[in-house]
């Protein structure tokens, strides 16, 4: 093989690897099980597996849950925050928010430091950057002496109204650092320069206690993929839909927070994109959980608010992704009202679902699956071995004989369940939004998305379903087709009509050049580089804002308030043209390309219905157990048409087309499922 783009996503249960041929435009894949003590090894085994060599790599891209998995279980190093006196509980005061809202006794998780590690010195910025109190630097060298002797790793820097005069941080930083030059220390104003306090304290504490983490692994990878031969830089994708290279990353570690997930996301978008639908829904199903995004008009949805635990936000731009507990190992259950559920609680990569044989007893999706026929006996390409004699045994004794049904029954009520799981989050993401679900795609991918897509998007009426070529390791796909990124901002607050342009120039110009640099420091030419601006808007007095593009020059504000209106009435449903606008804070998004794979149609050779590679037996709720086609995907030419109920088998994962439904390979090599099997292509008028 020639040049190879190689991409490794690293998700709960398997670790996935897709490498492109950028001579032939040829792609395989490779999968091996996550090994999450050491999350670098699966990455290695997964490239040796692959039989990669690396110096013939010319692009390595990772998604990696390290920092994810990080604040979920909340192993840090020492970690301790430094703030203004007065302000050491803003963490835990928060901002008087509940997950739910009629649960008074439900207690939001503690704050990433402990309340013993977080020290107050005497200072004091004005709202408008003006000092105060000036540093009280003995103390603040007293502190710093303390947090040597406290064997602190790792220090966050927190102090009011940074955002609008950052000497005191640096100040402080400069102290902490003569005191302990070992440690990583993070600014809240080099961090997140924006104004409310507790967003800002909160992300950089993330930014801090995963510093120490995320870098060592980082650069432990780097290191082996250096040894092994490869000689560009390591890219990380970030929660922005972009990516990282390992020097960034030390410094903004916290962007690598749901890092895979928004894999998936891009990876969804360009496939929609390239079968032609604007308008799609991305159903990633893994071993532990599902992650659901949305396709609008071809953009993907991006919150500049979100976390991994409720209470404690992360404020930097990501893809909005809606993650649940459904996955092939959420566990089946019943309440103590004699009710069936489905997750959130997972038999994850150890000990596993009961088929596994690895020590997994209870049932989950997966067990259920392989009970109904659904799945064949190994996953992987045989490199786990599944046991439907486990499967069955852990179905019927915990959910079977509880509630008084036969096998059949139990398993697919456990599916229907953990369907109507994922259709419910759908709904949020579509109808609660104002967006009709019938409107859209479904692309449904991961290890096990392929499995349930079809029968989630007839509960939501959805009437194509798109399976991608290799849908286990879709999300790595998403890491070949991002760009190197960054987003910036800062605070500007003035009405729209009062606006001194020089001086809002004067600011995207400091901002472009501290972009400028960061690309250049990641190696992006002046060619390859492009900078967005854009301005957070909001009708004065209100608290939230929008954020709209932006060009120079005053025509371009005029435009961007126009815009504003327009925006604000599709998302908030009314508009007040005669209001006054307030600019509220200046953004700028810098890009730089990286060069993408592409992959050319086919042309059509398949035939209607051809002959299965094999037969087996399958449960659908519609015809009970039936003698299914099981094919092969790798023989399943471009133009191939068949009715369900069928199952496809590939190395990756297993496509289900239920009863009623019509499917069909297009130029892409993706199996569309069309739900209205009336309309669908090759369908015969009497077999319907």
């Amino acid at each position: 093989m020639g040049a190879q783009r190689v991409a490794v996503d690293v998700g709960g249960t398997f670790t996935d690897v897709f490498v492109v041929d950028e001579d032939t435009k040829d792609f395989f894949v490779s999968k091996v099980p996550s090994t999450p003590d050491d999350p670098m090894r699966a990455v290695m085994a997964g490239v040796d597996r692959a039989g990669i060599d690396l110096s013939s790599v010319s692009l390595f891209s990772h998604g990696t849950t390290v920092a994810t998995n990080a604040l979920i279980t909340r192993r840090f190093p020492p970690a301790a925050m430094v703030t203004t006196t007065g302000f050491r509980d803003v963490l835990e005061i928060r901002d008087g928010t509940r997950d739910d809202l009629w649960d008074a006794y439900e207690d939001v998780t503690p704050p990433y430091i402990r309340r013993r590690d977080r020290f107050e010195v005497p200072e004091r910025i004005g709202y408008d950057g003006q000092v105060v109190t000036p540093l009280d630097e003995d103390e603040a060298r007293r502190v710093a002496r303390l947090l040597r002797r406290r064997g602190a790793t790792t220090v966050a820097v927190c102090f009011l109204n940074s955002y609008a005069n950052p000497a005191h941080e640096e100040r402080m930083r400069e102290i902490l650092l003569e005191e302990m030059p070992e440690a990583s220390v993070s600014t809240s104003a080099s961090i997140l320069p924006e104004i409310f306090e507790f967003e800002r304290f909160n992300t950089t504490v993330a930014n801090a206690v995963l510093a120490p983490l995320v870098s060592g692994y980082v650069d432990r990878l780097a290191d082996e993929l250096a040894d092994g031969g490869y000689e560009g830089d390591l890219l990380l994708l970030h929660s922005g839909g972009g990516s990282m290279t390992p020097r960034m990353v030390s410094q903004y570690p916290v962007r690598l927070a749901a890092s895979g997930i928004a894999a998936g996301a891009i990876a969804c978008r360009a496939i929609a994109t390239q079968c032609g639908f604007e308008n799609a829904i991305g159903l990633d199903m893994g071993g532990t959980s599902t992650d659901i995004c949305v396709v609008h008009g071809g953009e993907l949805r991006v919150t500049k608010e979100w976390q991994v635990e409720y209470g404690h936000p992360i404020t930097f731009p990501s893809i909005e992704v809606l993650t649940i507990g459904a996955g092939g190992g959420s566990l089946a259950w019943i309440d103590p009202a004699g009710s069936l559920r489905n997750g959130p609680q997972s038999a994850g990569a150890d000990p596993g679902p009961a088929c596994y044989a690895t020590g997994g007893t209870e049932a989950t999706n997966t067990d259920a699956n392989l009970a109904l026929g659904r799945l064949g006996t190994t996953l992987a390409g045989g490199a786990k071995a599944l046991e439907p004699e486990r499967a069955e045994r852990a179905l019927t004794e915990h959910v079977a004989e509880p509630l008084d049904m036969s096998l059949e029954e139990a398993a697919g009520a456990v599916l229907k369940v953990a369907n109507a799981n994922m259709s419910d989050a759908v709904r949020l993401v579509s109808i609660r939004r104002g967006l009709d679900p019938r409107d859209f795609a479904l692309v449904a991918f991961g290890g096990a998305g392929a499995l349930h897509g079809a029968e989630v998007a007839k509960e939501l009426s959805i009437p194509t379903v798109i399976v991608p070529p290799n849908p286990g390791v879709t999300s790595a796909l998403g890491c070949l087709l991002v760009d190197i990124r960054h987003d910036l901002s800062t605070m500007f607050s003035h009405h729209a009509d009062e606006i001194d342009h020089d001086e809002l120039e004067e600011a995207f110009t400091a901002l472009e050049a501290e972009a400028t640099e960061r690309l250049l420091h990641e190696g992006v030419t002046a060619e390859n580089a492009v900078l967005q601006r854009s301005i957070n808007m909001r009708y004065a007095g209100q608290w939230r804002s929008l954020a709209v593009e932006v060009g120079s020059g005053a025509e371009a504000l005029e435009e961007a308030v126009a815009r504003f209106h327009e925006q604000h009435e599709r998302e908030f449903v009314f508009r007040r043209d005669d209001a006054p606008v307030e600019l509220y804070q200046i953004g700028l998004s810098a890009v730089g390309r990286t060069p993408k794979p592409a992959f050319p149609p086919h042309e059509r050779t398949g035939t209607a219905d051809p002959e299965p590679a094999s037969r087996r037996r399958a449960w659908f709720e519609e015809t009970g157990w039936v003698e299914v086609p099981v094919h092969d995907r790798d023989a399943l030419p471009v133009g191939t048409t068949f009715a369900g109920p069928a199952i496809v088998d590939q190395f990756d994962s297993t496509t289900v087309v239920p009863p009623g439904t019509r499917a069909e390979i297009d130029e892409w090599l993706n199996i569309r499922i069309h739900l209205d099997a009336s309309s669908a292509p090759g369908h015969d008028s009497k077999e319907a």
